[in-house]
């Protein structure tokens, strides 16, 4: 939601209404490359299980997915593909329970809401659905994420 300021003694109206869900379902890599889908339904496990599918199709070289232990990624659904993907090349990696910092596709979410999304882009459904598919498509191009570098203490 974007802010305002107003005037002291100053009334101010902002009309609201609800609107159609935008949600996205995104895997981030290291070298910035976002596979994403939005939808206006619910991110699913039957959601996610198909986009982990068509990822998994599209695999040149054994790729590691990080998890978080929310409940759609540790669906039985899911975990019952686990041995199908992995003779595919894609191993599936959770991490410990609370630790949302380790995920880094967790620092993708606030960048789209803000900065990457104006407060024009809210003006409607479809200037919003528009708005995130265009900001999703770009990151890794014009559009991207400084993660921080690791050290494991090694000298």
């Amino acid at each position: 939601m974007p802010y305002g300021w107003q005037f002291k003694d100053e009334d101010v109206f902002m009309p609201c209404a609800k609107g159609k869900n935008l949600n996205c379902f995104g895997l981030l890599s290291r070298a910035k490359r976002l596979h994403f889908r939005t939808t206006t339904g619910k991110v699913t496990s039957d959601f996610s299980l198909e986009q982990v599918e068509q990822l998994a199709f599209s695999l040149s070289k054994t790729t590691v997915i990080v998890l978080d232990n929310a409940p759609v990624p540790t669906a039985k659904k899911i975990k019952a593909r686990r041995k199908v993907w992995e003779a595919r090349g894609l191993f599936l990696f959770y991490l410990p329970p609370y630790s949302p910092h380790l995920n880094i596709t967790e620092t993708l979410w606030p960048k789209l809401k803000y900065p990457w999304l104006q407060p024009e882009d809210y003006l409607s459904e479809q200037n919003l659905f528009y708005a995130a598919t265009q900001a999703l498509a770009a990151v890794g191009r014009s559009l991207t994420i400084n993660f921080s570098e690791f050290s494991i203490g090694l000298t």
